[in-house]
């Protein structure tokens, strides 16, 4: 069906990759060379990285991390635990390279990215209690990593955006690291794929209905989606109290199945007395960011960076 995206946007449409992951394995061997015609973010100061593992969660290996940091930085600065997006099985701290350098050095934080285990091999819990391992190491470590524990954070988008909410209710639920705050970039949330606009959304690039049911069969186990007793900590969407949870930044994209849930999470927020902005991008789609040059994108990464530095650097 048609599609009223944005302007903007429509110079380099063809640019975008139709994805399925329908076959996984494939799609991983071609998933560099989908996005490779996107420009890489050059920093506007210098951003030290480094690479290191830390113990994963009981019983489970090692996590891989990379950290990132303005190489000028004076004094402590903020944490940022960052999730890479990819539908539970997809992505990689590789891939996301550019997101977590520009965030390091637009937001003025320390961004820990995290390499965590990708479904189906590896399916509910795998990832989040890499990702929360992640968290909690870096909180322990915070004076090595030059982090202000006080302003810790955790975010990432799609898939990151939902595993990020999943280890706010996590270290809410565990008394675990105390959150600054939780940005929820288009998040994967809902495994039960009954809004309008999962609902509508059959033929939209990047991310469909189809993607969406393969993505939470393969993060939870066929014939489980949509079933009673799905875990909030799989599926954040389903979690009855959202009650002491960090302040949020969420975004949504109108063409996009993911964009009711979105919505429905952070009115729910908002409802549960927390601290919640929300921006909705009309005529934009799912992974319609990787088109860089376009004014609508820039936007949207503008207003990421603000929200974030304006949330992790609060004025006296």
């Amino acid at each position: 069906m048609p599609y009223a995206y944005d302007p903007d946007l429509l110079p380099w449409m063809a640019r975008v990759p139709r994805l399925s992951i329908a076959d996984i394995e494939q799609t991983r061997r071609d998933e560099k060379d989908m996005f490779a015609g996107t420009p890489e973010y050059t920093p506007p100061a210098p951003v030290e990285t480094r690479d290191l593992t830390i113990p994963g969660p009981a019983n489970a290996p090692a996590v891989p991390l990379r950290i990132y940091a303005p190489a000028n930085r004076a004094g402590v600065l903020p944490g940022l635990v960052y999730l890479h997006p990819g539908g539970f099985v997809l992505g990689s701290i590789d891939l996301s390279s550019d997101d977590a350098t520009a965030l390091a050095i637009e937001v003025g934080a320390v961004v820990v990215s995290v390499e965590y285990r990708l479904a189906p091999e590896h399916p509910f819990p795998a990832g989040l209690e890499d990702c929360y391992a992640a968290l909690t190491w870096t909180a322990a470590n915070a004076a090595d990593l030059g982090i202000d524990p006080a302003r810790l954070a955790v975010g990432g988008e799609s898939a990151g955006g939902g595993l990020s909410a999943a280890v706010a209710l996590l270290a809410r639920d565990r008394g675990g690291p105390p959150l600054r705050f939780q940005f929820l970039g288009v998040p994967e949330l809902d495994d039960r794929l009954d809004t309008p606009s999962m609902r509508a959304f059959t033929d939209t690039p990047i991310w469909h209905r189809s993607n969406a049911e393969l993505s939470w069969d393969y993060y939870l186990g066929k014939g489980v989606r949509g079933t009673d007793g799905v875990s909030p900590y799989a599926a954040p969407a389903r979690a009855e109290d959202l009650s002491g949870l960090p302040p949020a930044y969420v975004t949504t994209c109108e063409f996009d199945p993911l964009r009711d849930e979105g919505l429905a999470y952070a009115q729910r927020l908002i409802q549960a007395g927390v601290p919640t902005e929300l921006h909705h991008y009309p005529g934009t789609f799912h992974g319609s960011t990787m088109i860089t040059e376009a004014p609508v994108t820039q936007r949207m990464i503008a207003d990421r960076n603000t929200v974030l530095h304006r949330a992790l650097h609060p004025t006296p």
